[in-house]
């Protein structure tokens, strides 16, 4: 269960947000709203894990730091819309497995399989708080900004409301 511990204000780039944050006896959760969303149908969200190499190092070797780009682009032409941050490093392995996990992914192997190759879950990620999250901002229904169906899968198991997705490359 997550618990609403904190909130204010952000301004990006891309708009005036505000700020959540929550908290679930482990870790911390961020939402960052754009616009009224209470009670509203389809609202753009994008779900979306820490990645310290993308966001703080402006690594080339992954797109997260595009994806976020994107998102919150496409969230500022709607004029409304929701970014839920889980701090879920390398697919919730943490640094250390996508550092390990390097030397297969270098030879050309998908992520998730790189991961294995070194003893650590494919994707070790659980989507289930950002379902706690939407539910808490009132959000009727959301249209994902992802490539991944199973952030959709998930967040639908619990109980959101996913009227569509928005591929973002």
């Amino acid at each position: 269960m997550v618990v609403k511990i904190a909130e204010g204000s952000l301004e990006t780039k891309f708009g005036h947000y505000k700020e959540y944050l929550y908290y679930d006896g482990q870790r911390e959760t961020i939402a960052l709203v754009l616009g009224d969303v209470k009670d509203r149908e389809s609202v753009l969200c994008r779900v979306h894990s820490a990645c310290i190499a993308g966001h703080v190092f402006n690594s080339v070797e992954c797109d997260c730091r595009e994806q976020m780009e994107r998102s919150q682009r496409l969230i500022e032409e709607a004029g409304k819309g929701i970014i839920i941050w889980l701090d879920q490093e390398g697919k919730a392995n943490g640094h250390f497995a996508l550092l390990k996990s390097k030397e297969y992914k270098k030879k050309g192997m998908p992520q998730a399989d790189a991961y294995e190759a070194v003893g650590f879950k494919r994707d070790a990620r659980d989507f289930a708080r950002a379902a706690e999250i939407l539910s808490d901002l009132g959000v009727l229904s959301i249209t994902m900004l992802t490539n991944n169906p199973d952030k959709t899968n998930t967040l639908t198991q619990h109980g959101t409301i996913v009227t569509g997705t928005v591929a973002l490359f």
